[in-house]
């Protein structure tokens, strides 16, 4: 079977190569030169102190339906989540990425930045600067920074080792199977998105303070001074913030204290106010001094609980006292490309991300892809998108409440099955295409779940990503989310916002779905204690066994194919860290069978894409990534904020 398999394979990518034949000297997006000969690093002078704030964009988001049109709540049992979407987008991107010689830090908000550099200038290590970096977002980027909800976080020490940092909200204990049914049967929407009964237990508090005790070389209280400044002094309202509040208004003003802290009590902040949060200061402080138990055994753990026992939230002592975060094994691949060989380090379930990233990559890697302002590229990325796509709804779950075959996901020989399942010039259905039996290559199927079964078809889309890299190359990749934008929509009298992660979970188990005929099983189903399913995606490169790129995206299960594709225009298309950032994305999900491409691709190669067979839905973007680059020649930290919002690279 392997022999007809590879057989297959070699007779894909002949095919391949034949429609590319007159094709190998379309030049990648961004990429300068006549042909992609690795990395295309420009190396600059030193510079002591760098920032960079991408354009902001100043039009009114609107929510674009991802699964509701093709899979109705009815036949899913579970409401499919929105995403926001930016129409327009700036003009002006900047072309190179920003360099620093010792350290650097990327997220989406300058502020966060600033507290990461802040820490690094005062000797603290990647990860104490992570750390930093995470508790400010909490005050500076209420939408998705948090210490209400919980995260990945990926590091890797200037020595080679590695650490997956798993601090995943849990359901809480008095959570059931079927608690968001109604007595009719049908699925209560609201309870599992909004308001107290959708909020998982937090671990963000957990994690942060397990990661510095592990890898950080700073006191708690001291990684934890700039987000306590920034609460108690306030900071400035945004056109972003503004924008926001605006957009979740609606569900912000049901609950008392989200609506006096982020809608001013019913008088609505301008750009240029200040908003002080001095609740969420005092949390911080106790935090800071008495460490993780203070949320988890404290005040502010008792005044949380008591909020969930005032209005029939699930969340008790007992939950929080619980809670332990984990530190799993880092996923690894290996490639060559450019005349390097490169390793890739991602994330372990229960992400389903770094398993995706790494099928994904195995697939293409004899794939001789040319960049996406070639359709044939395009197209075969997208399908390799469908296919782990496909695999991730049967296969991914909580690896502590379900067998997941990760060695035969990422094995490259299944990797070879499935991409022999390709037509080179022609998209594929979803109809037609299933999970498949993942195996290594030395033995049959290992897989756990029947491959007509759903586990999750994605989650909320309103996360945050953040790198980190120091002057001695020791680096953080991180993800963190409430799910939802602004989670449940509920402030703590602790001063924080709480997740709505509940929806992470198959919600409604056993019921079939109405256009494909699958069952949603039992991998992502709730139970007491459980995680759910994540896209989150914290990623690293290595070229030649240094590091060489840090990456990560929001965007629910965008993030996937968000991260693969700046790792491929990294790895694969030689393109710079600002480059491989800005280039267009594009995702695929298997369901519904849409190819969502942003507006940065021209209208001939929608049409191209069309003519294959697909069925093109525009975006404005998709992800926003925030990724440091290693200069191989010179060492420099490249940082790059994604444009595409108001990300910002900071290095020193």
């Amino acid at each position: 079977m392997l022999r007809i398999a590879r057989k297959a394979y070699t007779k894909v990518i002949r095919q391949w190569r034949g429609v590319n034949q007159n094709q190998q000297n379309v030049k990648p997006f961004g990429v300068r030169g006549d042909k992609v000969k690795g990395r295309q690093l420009d190396a600059v002078g030193r510079i002591t102190y760098c920032r960079i704030s991408a354009m902001r964009t100043k039009i009114l988001t609107f929510v674009v339906s991802a699964v509701v049109v093709f899979l109705p709540v009815c036949a899913l049992g579970q409401a499919a989540q929105e995403f926001r979407d930016h129409p327009d987008i700036p003009k002006e991107w900047p072309k190179e990425p920003v360099r620093a010689a010792h350290g650097m830090v990327a997220t989406d908000e300058p502020l966060a930045s600033q507290a990461g550099v802040e820490i690094l200038k005062r000797g603290g290590n990647a990860v104490d600067a992570a750390v930093a970096t995470a508790f400010a977002l909490a005050v500076v980027e209420p939408a998705a920074g948090n210490i209400g909800g919980g995260g990945f976080m990926l590091v890797r020490l200037a020595n080679g080792k590695t650490n997956f940092f798993d601090y995943r909200e849990m359901a809480p204990g008095k959570a059931t199977r079927e608690m968001y049914i109604k007595p009719d049967g049908k699925l209560d929407n609201q309870a599992s998105t909004i308001g107290y009964r959708s909020v998982a237990v937090p671990g963000t508090v957990a994690g942060l303070a397990l990661a510095l005790k592990t890898h950080g070389t700073m006191k708690l209280a001291d990684v934890m001074a700039p987000a306590i400044r920034y609460a108690q002094e306030g900071i400035p309202v945004t056109d972003k913030l503004v924008r926001e509040f605006a957009e979740e208004r609606k569900d912000l003003q049901r609950f008392s204290v989200s609506n006096r802290v982020f809608l001013n009590d019913g008088k609505y902040f301008q750009a240029g106010d200040t908003l002080k949060q001095p609740e969420l200061a005092a949390t911080l402080k106790r935090i800071a001094k008495n460490g993780p138990d203070e949320f988890y055994r404290g005040e502010t753990a008792k005044m949380l609980t008591s909020d969930m026992a005032a209005q029939g939230g699930p969340i008790t002592m007992e939950d929080l006292a619980k809670y332990e975060p984990k530190i799993r094994e880092v996923l690894h691949a290996s490639y060559s490309a450019n005349g390097a060989r490169w390793e890739v380090l991602s994330s372990p379930p229960p992400s389903s991300g770094g398993v995706a990233v790494i099928e994904a990559l195995n697939m293409l890697q004899n794939v001789p892809l040319q960049g996406w302002d070639d359709p044939k590229s395009v197209h075969m990325v997208a399908e390799v998108m469908r296919r782990i796509f496909a695999d991730r709804a049967a296969y991914l779950a909580d690896p502590d409440y379900a067998n997941v075959p990760v060695a035969g996901l990422t094995s490259p020989c299944y990797a070879q099955e499935l991409l022999a399942t390709i037509n080179p010039v022609r998209a594929s259905t979803s109809s037609e295409v299933r999970a498949g039996n993942p195996h290594v290559c030395t033995s049959g199927v290992s897989a756990s779940v029947p491959p007509n079964t759903i586990i999750s078809l994605g989650e909320g889309p309103h996360t945050t990503h953040f790198s980190v890299v120091d002057a001695a190359g020791n680096a953080v990749a991180s993800t963190t989310t409430l799910n939802d934008s602004y989670g449940s929509h509920v402030t703590s009298t602790a001063g924080f916002l709480l997740n709505d992660e509940m929806d992470d979970f198959t919600t409604q188990p056993g019921v079939p779905n109405a256009l494909f005929g699958l069952i949603q099983s039992e991998g992502n189903t709730i139970a007491p204690g459980k995680r759910p399913l994540s896209s989150m995606t914290p990623t690293m490169v290595l070229r030649d066994g240094q590091l060489s790129f840090v990456t990560g995206s929001p965007g629910g299960p965008t993030i996937i194919s968000a991260t693969l594709l700046t790792v491929i225009n990294w790895m694969t298309l030689g393109m710079n860290a600002q480059t491989a950032i800005n280039a267009p994305r594009f995702h695929h999900q298997w369901l519904p069978d849409q190819l969502f491409m942003e507006k940065l691709f021209s209208p001939e190669m929608e049409e191209q894409l069309r003519a294959r067979g697909y069925s093109v839905k525009r975006r404005g973007h998709i992800g926003l990534v925030n990724a440091i680059g290693i200069d191989a020649k010179t060492g420099e930290r490249c940082g790059a904020a994604d444009p595409r919002d108001e990300g910002s690279a900071i290095g020193y």
